[in-house]
């Protein structure tokens, strides 16, 4: 850490550099604040060790005119004079830590350990964010289909605004995606994006989880917890599939949407939050509320501003696109090719688990592609041929011959649509010879 000294007594100035480089550190000594800030474009110090009484500027000025200067600058003052009303307000100046003299160098070697621990956490998150941002850009969501573009303005009018959203879609629509392409682009996407799974917490620890609970609060509770809501203060808390929120406690929820304060579970004093809300729910809240299954109160806070995330099979011209950018992420190191054929059959597919399942499906072909190129033979069957008939019920109290020869026609009819009622191409997607097919066709 590059440490500035800042002390008129020269001793103990001198021995506590010296102890700071034999830490490793680089210092640099000075006798008087103005000297040091006279350093400060030449070499900007991590941290400034400082005297509080020194003739000319005394140590709370120069506190003030550092974090003026670089707020990210840690100080730590040292002071003979050591009085109550002094130390708060150097605190509250943004001072690190306020040591009385005299003391020994060692703690304020150990004060710096901690300093240098913070900072190396603080670019850490830096890099971290520098990493994330980019991936959740406007662009992020792959589509170009009008239901796309129409989501995709709404997205940008509220992402710069504190409202509360509702995101609605079918499982694997991509409600997550939207929610940080949401965080990131909004004035809160240096704060903390925490996520909330309600579908997978019990009643028992739903109020410790999203609230807190103090040490005691309950048998096993040994220690006091921060909830989910207090630790997205600052930023946005996603909750997921919030339909699943028991009934009883939505109330509870819905006091801490409407006054943005908290209270831990076995607390007796409010906690205040500052926090934007964010949604998402694959079943229809409006229909909850009308069968009495969720409060009408919590949905209208909650529905501020709805979006609608289309599924896969109202936006089949996205399907080309989303294909080649899933095959690209899994193959970065190579360029594969994709034959038309299947694009062919991704499109006539109805993707019921949506983005989700074309990205897994993705994923799998560019593991099984052969020279680089993805063809219709390491499609799975169940894509190729979908046959919404295909299930145990259909064929309840069937003979075996009439359920097989029922598949068989279904499976036979669905390649002859695919192809364009072309033989010779049916035949070479269902693998069987020219003549084999045109029996069955007679036969059926």
């Amino acid at each position: 850490m590059k440490i500035f000294v800042v002390d008129d007594e020269r001793i103990i100035r001198v021995t506590l550099a010296d102890d700071l480089r034999e830490a490793g550190h680089q210092v640099m000594e000075f006798s008087n604040a103005g000297a040091a800030l006279a350093f400060f474009k030449e070499v900007e110090p991590d941290i400034v060790i400082t005297d509080l009484k020194m003739p000319g500027i005394n140590g709370i000025e120069f506190l003030k005119k550092i974090k003026e200067y670089n707020s990210d600058i840690q100080v730590i003052l040292m002071t003979g004079f050591s009085t109550v009303n002094t130390a708060v307000e150097a605190m509250k100046l943004g001072a690190y830590d306020y040591i009385r003299k005299p003391f020994e160098n060692n703690k304020i070697i150990i004060t710096v350990k901690r300093i240098e621990e913070l900072i190396k956490i603080k670019n850490e998150n830096e890099f971290l964010r520098s990493e994330i941002q980019p991936k959740y850009t406007f662009s992020s969501f792959v589509g170009n289909s009008p239901k796309v573009k129409e989501m995709f303005e709404l997205v940008k009018m509220v992402s710069k605004k504190d409202t509360s959203v509702l995101i609605t879609g079918e499982t694997g629509t991509g409600k997550e995606l939207l929610t940080k392409i949401i965080h990131y682009n909004s004035n809160r996407k240096d704060g903390p994006l925490i996520k909330v799974s309600c579908a997978i917490l019990s009643r028992e620890i739903f109020e410790s989880e999203l609230f807190g609970h103090e040490k005691g609060a309950f048998t096993g509770a040994e220690k006091a917890n921060v909830g989910r809501f207090e630790l997205a203060n600052t930023g946005t808390i996603y909750l997921d599939d919030i339909d699943d929120v028991p009934l009883d406690l939505q109330v509870k929820l819905l006091r801490v949407l409407e006054e943005r304060e908290i209270e831990r579970v076995g607390g007796k004093k409010p906690i205040k939050i500052d926090i934007r809300v964010i949604a998402s729910t694959k079943k229809d809240l409006k229909q909850l509320v009308d069968e009495g299954k969720f409060r009408e109160d919590l949905f209208y806070r909650l529905n501020v501003f709805p979006i609608h995330i289309p599924p896969l099979k109202e936006r089949t011209n996205d399907i080309i696109e989303m294909t080649k950018h899933f095959v690209s992420l899994f193959s970065p190191k190579q360029e594969i090719t994709i034959k038309q054929e299947v694009f062919d059959v991704l499109v006539k597919y109805p993707f019921p688990g949506n983005a989700r399942e074309l990205r897994n499906l993705c994923e799998r072909l560019a593991i099984l592609s052969k020279n680089n190129t993805i063809d219709l033979s390491i499609i799975p069957p169940d894509i190729r041929f979908p046959q919404k008939d295909l299930n145990i019920t259909t064929y309840e109290n069937k003979p075996l011959n009439e359920i097989l020869s029922e598949v068989e026609r279904n499976v036979i009819q669905n390649a002859l649509e695919r192809c364009g009622g072309n033989k010779a191409k049916a035949a070479e997607m269902l693998g069987l010879p020219a003549s084999t097919l045109k029996s069955k066709i007679a036969k059926f």
